[in-house]
């Protein structure tokens, strides 16, 4: 991801100690005090819908974080307490509350100014501490990677945004000037920064409804990104507004004389295509400038919904309306409140204009997201309504966290669920649900229910049965059938879309695999006590000091989670055992002597006396090596590897035989069970001269003889051969030698062996 983000790191890494002594005029001085004295008024004027007792806490944390700046300068050589100052007043548009400004005023001093925590909440108390270091990049942890310092950074930022939505409104103000400002910052940081805009602070904004802001990073950031392509298109709007002017007033005037005729009172207002927009239809569509139609429209606002419509209609009575160009999304809202009917009309000169309808109240939401819920009174439904959509995403982050404890996994949950595009499906009962793009049956499941998705088996969608990794479609009707039963499959992530389901999918694999690893290491352990002269492992109840001095000793929290390293390769259990032996020692307890001789000395009883038996029902915890792929009735051996479960490998394959020379002391006895419970894979290759039709004669021998095909892939060899390459599904040893006799008998085949190394 790049290196750290701060909340300065857009604009300059760190401040610069402003020049002292003579050298410094005093008339500069005098205008830096006057620049930050007019800023700082600026933003007092905003502030006409606070009481005089908060302007006055407002004006306390200015002070104080003016201090904390002294001496410090932006690139641009401005006072560093002028960017402060900017984002309070950004947040001030927004009409944020006290608390909010005040913290946006402070947003830097935690990170910079050596002001601590402690600070803030003996001046400003608890909630704007709180909201500070919100916002404050994480300087003190130490990260293996920067990617991993960036993900763990946007972790915190998103979390606490969940717990306090001002978090992220700050956050975007902050990013929003520093990239206003950007230009001052050296060109060398340029990409970094605005690419890290455009990939995530500005789909942020638009997850939270800040259509305006997020057009604003939008543009900025393609500014900064592509300087040349930018200022070419700039150049090429601005011949095309000059061409265009006459017929987009030549409209207005129209327009408003249909609505004037109809009674019908509106606020018309004028809109363009934002740069950035425009550059990802050219590139989205592989189309030159000249083609992109639809660069101009207007917003029409009028006083109800039922107005919306009307408005649409006298609209397509006064221009014909573009087919397929049409959307409501009054009745199906998008999933971050946005609501307005669209409509595309062929306009004089046969140009293309698109018209937004909506009411006053849409109209702010569509601005302004969760911030409508300060800028408009909160009891109006747009308010609450888009307020309530932004908390149930934030609460989702929650979630993801409860379950995804890795920041990397984290944010690869999190940001597919930040990109704007959408479908809208229905329940069978007729509620209407907004899921990701791309969106799946399984996604749909989840978005209902965990418990939902954990147990779906099938799903009717418009009431015909689908496969689960079916993509929906707006519109459709979709119907989950569960089964109590029914476990969630590890394939479903190759193809989820949404954060949730992904979140609820790993978490129930990873239980699951914690479970198992617990039987493995407790058998494992058992295993190695017996070899140290102990029958069995000890039980908790009698036992509880000795197991509190082991836990200390491991660094473990409970004996599952102990067994569960054991089983998982992250501990060995020789070590463990020999550190049980000693304790039960200090208790008096001696290992049995003659038990010691016997699993020492008698490695052919030691299966019998504690060996793993393997029969194809393992899960996560036994692994079968695809260098050699073993099957039953292949001698074996197992290696415990380092939180990898344990690994089988065939007793001869090379792979294995290097492990036993440089880390010997992981492997353990493994042996069949006398009844394998499922197939096993198996590699074979066959050489073949060149005939019409002699795959599928191949083929259909390998399904003759019940063995299944998993993969396959071929090479030309020599002399008018070629070598087919399988891996089959077989029972055991016997199987594996049928097929191969079975192959050797067809005429077209020349070799048919069972291969152990995998092929580079």
């Amino acid at each position: 991801m790049g290196e750290k983000v701060s909340s300065r790191s857009a604009d300059s890494s760190h401040s610069t100690p402003a020049p002292q002594g003579a050298a410094v005029a005093s008339h500069a001085n005098k205008a830096a005090a006057d620049a930050v004295a007019a800023s700082f008024n600026s933003l007092l004027e905003k502030l006409h819908y606070l009481d005089d007792a908060s302007v006055e806490r407002v004006r306390q944390a200015y002070r104080y974080a003016d201090h904390a700046h002294l001496g410090q300068l932006r690139n641009s050589g401005e006072p560093y307490i002028t960017h402060p100052i900017a984002v309070a007043s950004l947040c001030a548009d927004w009409k944020l509350d006290t608390e909010a400004l005040m913290a946006a005023l402070l947003h830097d001093a935690l990170e910079d100014c050596g002001v601590t925590k402690a600070d803030l909440i003996a001046h400003f108390g608890a909630a704007v501490a709180e909201l500070v270091d919100g916002l404050t990049k994480l300087d003190k942890l130490q990260f293996n990677t920067r990617e991993e310092g960036q993900s763990e950074s946007f972790r915190k930022m998103l979390l606490a945004m969940a717990r306090d939505v001002r978090v992220i409104l700050i956050k975007l103000a902050d990013r929003t000037h520093n990239m206003r400002t950007l230009g001052s910052a050296p060109r060398s940081k340029w990409y970094r920064i605005a690419s890290e805009t455009l990939e995530i602070y500005a789909p942020i904004a638009h997850r939270l409804g800040l259509n305006q802001t997020y057009r604003e990073l939008q543009d900025l950031s393609f500014r900064h990104l592509h300087p040349w392509r930018y200022a070419t298109l700039e150049k090429a709007v601005a011949r095309s507004r000059s061409r265009r002017r006459d017929v987009m007033q030549k409209v207005q005037a129209e327009v408003e004389t249909a609505f004037a005729h109809q009674g019908m009172v509106v606020r018309l207002l004028g809109r363009e295509k934002t740069l950035y927009g425009i550059y990802e239809r050219m590139q989205g569509r592989h189309l030159s400038f000249a083609k992109v139609v639809d660069l101009y429209g207007f917003r029409i606002v009028v006083s109800s919904v039922i107005d919306c419509y009307t408005a649409v209609g006298v609209l397509h009575q006064l221009y014909k309306p573009v087919p397929g160009k049409f959307t409501d999304h009054i009745a199906i809202a998008k999933a971050n409140g946005y609501q307005s009917l669209h409509t595309t009309l062929v306009g004089p000169a046969s140009l293309n204009v698109e018209f937004q309808v909506r009411t006053e109240e849409m109209h702010i939401v569509a601005e302004a997201g969760v911030a409508a819920h300060w800028l408009y009174n909160a009891q109006h439904k747009g308010a609450a309504n888009v307020q309530k959509l932004g908390t149930r995403w934030l609460q989702s982050l929650l979630d993801i966290q409860d379950e995804t404890r890795d920041a990397t996994e984290f944010w690869e949950h999190v940001r597919v669920d930040l990109f704007p595009d959408a479908v809208y499906v229905f329940t069978p009962r007729g509620q209407i649900m907004a899921l990701p793009s791309g969106t799946t049956v399984v996604d749909f499941a989840y978005a209902i229910h965990s418990d939902v998705g954990d147990h779906t088996v099938a799903a009717q969608v418009n009431h015909q049965l689908v496969p689960l990794r079916t993509e929906l479609k707006n519109g459709d009707v979709v119907e989950i059938m569960t089964a109590p039963e029914a476990t969630p499959n590890p394939a479903w992530l190759g193809f989820v879309r949404s954060g949730r389901a992904r979140s609820k999918i790993r978490l129930y694999l990873k239980t699951l695999a914690q479970s198992e690893s617990v039987g493995l290491g407790e058998k494992l352990l058992a295993q190695a006590l017996r070899a140290e002269g102990v029958q069995q492992l000890p039980e908790v109840a009698g036992h509880e000091a000795l197991w509190d001095k082991l836990l200390r000793f491991t660094g473990h929290r409970t004996r599952e989670e102990l067994l569960a390293d054991v089983g998982m390769g992250k501990r060995v259990a020789r070590i463990v055992a020999r550190r049980i032996v000693a304790l039960l020692s200090e208790s008096g307890l001696r290992p049995d002597i003659l038990l010691l001789t016997r699993e020492r000395y008698g490695a052919e009883d030691s299966l019998s006396q504690g060996g793993v038996l393997l029969d194809g029902s393992e899960r996560a915890t036994v692994q079968y090596a695809k260098c050699c792929r073993p099957v039953p009735g292949d001698p074996i051996v197992g290696y415990l590897g380092r939180g990898e479960g344990l690994l089988v490998h065939h007793a001869q394959c090379e792979v294995a035989r290097e492990l036993q020379r440089k880390d010997g002391e992981r492997f353990i006895a493994v042996d069949w069970a006398d009844e394998p419970t499922r197939s096993f894979e198996v590699a074979v290759s066959v050489v073949v001269s060149n005939h019409k039709g002699v795959l599928a004669r191949v083929a259909a021998e390998l399904a003759s003889c019940e063995a299944d095909i998993v993969h396959m892939d071929m090479d030309d060899a020599v002399g008018g051969t070629t070598e087919l390459r399988f891996v089959v599904a077989v029972r055991n040893l016997a199987h594996v030698e049928a097929v191969l006799r079975n192959l050797r008998r067809l005429s077209m085949v020349i070799q048919a062996d069972r291969v152990f190394q995998p092929r580079a």
